[in-house]
């Protein structure tokens, strides 16, 4: 059962309650180990009653005074109390999961109220994702060993004079350098073709592991699965897909299509595969990582002209060889 988006709001709403519900005994615990904050916080209410006491008794110019000496009073015991938390390190704000919105699922950018990034990050687990969290959560970057290839050189065997170790560190460095200048827009797209068990889809995992952390939103999902999604969504009667997730396919920060070329091979899913390439390519805020087992001939024979001709274009080509990694694990 997938989640709609007033269920994820009811979520949302328990957790931001959770959050200043264990703030305040947080608060509690803070003002027992440093009494005088408490002392602080006293003698700011006795001086707000008091002050309250004099602007309502009495509206001449001596109590109007007065009331403003009170304030001034107030105001430095409040910097007072600011730099003693300031030079403890301690926050009294409640500590939510998500500091762009607090927790809310939504924030405010020019005056228009739009859905968090978190959100939005947690419709496309529950529905595209929630397969993936393994790939999500323990392909990293660090988790990477290059010894698993060989550094043996075989021109040969792999059609080239680098060794498959080499090979994979570069792809690796390519890698990094793609998610360090993901936001810029001249940064290219990435395939990675290959025969299976060569590290393609781990350093896939790696990259969107590595801009989940830096808060970007990713959707991660096999070809066969992804069309099937969107075929039923435009052409069926009894789709699951919403039209935010729909809509996610188009402008989700990174999409990754794993498995090209193991969908089934139809005309009208080949034109949605290219509305899905083409309008990405043309969002200069996305970015796309594909993963196939085809080469490209292989892939030129299968796609029309115009799918190779924007991989071949917008796409920085990484050929993944060697053993079957996998085997070796």
């Amino acid at each position: 059962m997938y989640l709609d988006v007033s269920t994820i709001e009811r979520e949302y709403e328990q957790k931001r309650l959770n959050a200043q519900k264990d703030n305040e005994e947080r608060i509690k615990e803070i003002y027992l180990d440093f009494p005088e904050l408490t002392s602080i916080e006293s003698e700011i209410r006795k001086l707000g009653i008091e002050a309250s006491k004099k602007a309502l008794l009495s509206s001449s110019d001596d109590s109007q005074k007065a009331v403003s000496v009170i304030l001034e009073k107030i105001e430095k015991l409040k910097d007072q109390k600011e730099k003693l938390l300031a030079k403890k390190g301690i926050s009294l704000l409640p500590k939510y999961e998500c500091e762009k919105c607090n927790d809310t699922g939504y924030v405010t950018i020019n005056n228009k109220t739009q859905m968090c990034t978190c959100m939005k990050q947690r419709l496309i687990d529950d529905y595209y994702n929630k397969f993936n969290n393994y790939k999500l959560n323990n392909e990293t970057f660090e988790n990477f060993d290059d010894k698993l290839f060989s550094d043996k050189e075989d021109k040969e065997k792999y059609g080239t004079s680098i060794s498959p170790r080499n090979n994979i560190n570069k792809i690796k460095k390519l890698s990094i350098d793609f998610v360090k200048n993901f936001e810029k827009e001249d940064t290219p797209n990435l395939l990675f073709t290959g025969t299976a068990g060569t590290g393609k889809t781990f350093m896939s995992g790696a990259i969107a592991n590595e801009l989940l952390k830096n808060g970007h939103t990713v959707l991660y999902q096999t070809a066969p699965l992804l069309l099937d999604n969107l075929f039923e969504y435009k052409y069926g009667n009894s789709s699951k897909l919403s039209k935010d997730l729909y809509n996610s396919l188009f402008d989700v920060d990174l999409l990754i299509i794993d498995d090209l070329g193991t969908e089934n091979q139809t005309s009208a899913k080949f034109a949605e595969l290219f509305s899905i390439i083409n309008s990405r390519m043309l969002n200069p805020n996305t970015k796309t990582v594909i993963s196939t087992n085809l080469n490209l001939k292989q892939l030129a024979k299968l796609y029309d002209d115009r799918i190779i001709s924007r991989i071949i274009g917008k796409y920085s080509i990484c050929k993944f060889f060697g053993d079957d990694i996998r085997l070796k694990k």
